[in-house]
């Protein structure tokens, strides 16, 4: 346990979160100072814990920085009520850049939003009954579990047992409240916070960031594999048995050094239904004391458990749990991905799933879905889910009003049964430029035209009627997990990206880099041949990533796992 030995050298995080265990810096007087644009870089660390990123315009940086803010909402399951979703959409015209964006963990991210725009903002979030607090930081983030609303009530349970999760999780500190909720003027000063424990986390929280996701097979929309911890519900006859436990799962990496690796998780062992906090609680305790703590490229679970071995952590945390886990049930996930168009839930009702692309609602090029959606939840109340892979859905809707919703989308510009192709729909993009500063390359503004010349390729090479999930980000830190698509595309540096390709249909698969740095313009000429032999040398109904598996990588199993 590193924090404990004194010899050893932590990170300036380990240091501002034990001088600062209350999470609150010197936020508050910040916030009340209209003279500061900005916020201290140490408060910057802490603002994170409260649900924000600070940031600048990059694309105006030649002429100066200007700092804005991008806000993350907390919304476990993805599950937005319709009085939430109008609040949201108000809040994002008034105080952000009036946009809603869908992130790639089933929340909402307000961007754009000023200094002097933050308090009201964060009060009308609170006021619609929901936080942002621990949406991002070293704790745990928001718990993700599958959209589609439930066939069956199984799906009923694992949402519920999602949102359980997630508030047994949630950090304790009073700041949040002081600062954004009550605005009570309290001693918030380093000394009046430094005795503050956090009862689950400590004084220090965790070493990074920590991501859970709950799955029914065989349908793997949440990417499972990739979390910290995944649950896997395990049913017979739609009566939840209980959950295989999946833990070390993480993508992000960095650049030119190979100590920093995507990976996929262990499978470890089965439980019950009554004991799932218990368990959440000891694998995140797990975390929380062996994580590296010197070095935060080196400090999530996935490490732990890649150089400890599975055999090691289930043995410690069936010593946390007191209690021997069951040998994991047999599972098997054979497609990700969202549902389109309209569709009956089992009590009747309908929904209608709406690609959006790049997550982004807005109101932009003759599409005016930010407007379409105000205008349907104020007549219809239909219930918001957010997906994993940045779309929405319209829940709980009366048949009746199916036509009546479908005539309100077209008069704004969008089809409801013609949703783009299906290499359209299962593509996906981090904000990337010009808001986030880790960014190396763009993204989101990039995606639409790329995806464009894809689909021109696929139309040459006969395929177009091909869906090839594709993803992409501006960085290595793979917030739309690009290591698992069949074509994934890594910011490397301005204008420049890294193809990695042979993920599977079901996300149990990592696929491997196939060139280093090439142009963007120069991307369709690197993709052209490849699609071109999978053409001509494909096996009946064998998808891209299968055959890039098969073929390029000699994988003699390149099925879905």
């Amino acid at each position: 346990m590193i924090e404990s030995d004194p010899a050893v050298k932590l990170s300036r995080n380990e240091g501002l979160k034990h001088t600062h265990p209350a999470l609150a810096g010197s936020i508050a007087s910040t916030l009340n100072n209209p003279e500061l644009d900005r916020f201290s870089e140490d408060d910057y660390e802490f603002l994170k814990f409260h649900g924000i990123y600070q940031q600048d315009d990059r694309d105006l940086r030649k002429t100066g920085k200007k700092y804005i803010f991008m806000v993350r909402g907390r919304l476990p399951g993805g599950l937005v009520t319709p009085t939430q979703y109008l609040a949201f959409d108000d809040l994002a015209s008034r105080h952000g850049n009036n946009t809603l964006r869908i992130t790639s963990r089933q929340g909402f991210q307000f961007h754009g939003v000023v200094k002097s725009g933050l308090g009201p903002l964060m009060k009308g979030i609170h006021h619609a009954l929901a936080t942002t607090l621990a949406a991002c930081g070293d704790v745990n983030r928001n718990v993700m579990a599958p959209p589609t609303p439930s066939m069956n009530q199984l799906g009923d349970q694992v949402l519920h047992d999602a949102r359980l999760v997630s508030d047994a999780l949630l950090p304790m500190t009073p700041a949040y409240h002081q600062i954004w909720v009550e605005e009570v003027k309290l001693d918030l000063t380093p000394e009046s916070q430094r005795d503050y424990v956090d009862p689950l986390y400590g004084k220090t929280y965790l070493p990074r960031k920590f991501k859970i996701a709950f799955a029914i097979p065989p349908l793997n929309d949440v990417d499972v594999f990739t979390n910290c911890l995944g649950f896997v519900a395990v049913a017979e006859a739609d009566r939840l048995l209980g959950y295989n436990l999946l833990a070390g799962g993480g993508l992000g990496m960095s650049h030119g050094n190979a100590q920093t690796f995507p990976r996929l998780a262990d499978v470890i062992g089965f439980f019950p239904p009554d004991q799932l906090v218990a368990v959440a609680r000891g694998v995140l305790t797990i975390h929380r004391d062996f994580g590296d703590r010197t070095n935060r490229k080196h400090a999530r679970l996935k490490y732990v458990i890649e150089e400890q071995g599975a055999d090691w952590f289930r043995a410690e945390l069936e010593n946390r749990l007191g209690f021997r886990l069951a040998a994991a049930r047999p599972l098997k996930f054979v497609s990700q991905g969202d549902l389109f168009g309209w569709h009956q839930q089992r009590d009747g009702r309908s929904f209608l799933g709406l690609h959006v692309q790049a997550g982004r609602i807005g109101d932009a090029n003759g599409c005016r879905l930010k407007s379409a959606l105000r205008e349907i939840v104020e007549l219809f109340q239909p219930e918001i889910r957010l997906t994993p892979s940045q779309n929405l859905i319209l829940a709980n809707v009366d048949p009746a009003a199916m036509n009546t919703i479908t005539s309100i989308f077209e008069r704004h510009g969008i089809a409801v049964a013609h949703q783009g192709t299906p290499t359209r729909r299962a593509a996906m993009a981090c904000p990337a430029m010009p808001t986030c500063g880790l960014a190396l390359a763009e993204s989101e503004r990039f995606l639409p035209e790329l995806i464009t010349r894809i689909e021109g390729m696929l139309v040459e090479l006969q395929l177009d009627n091909l869906e090839i999930v594709t993803r992409m980000t501006g960085c290595p830190n793979g917030c739309v997990r690009p290591y698992l698509a069949e074509l994934g595309l890594v910011g490397k540096g301005p204008g420049r990206y890294q193809i990695y390709l042979g993920g599977n249909a079901s996300s149990t698969r990592l696929n491997r880099l196939y060139r280093e740095s090439v142009k963007d313009p120069d991307l369709i000429g690197e993709l052209r041949p490849v699609l071109a032999r999978y053409a001509r040398e494909r096996q009946p109904e064998e998808r891209f990533g299968d055959w890039c598996s098969r073929a390029l990588w000699q994988d003699p199993q390149p099925g879905a796992a």
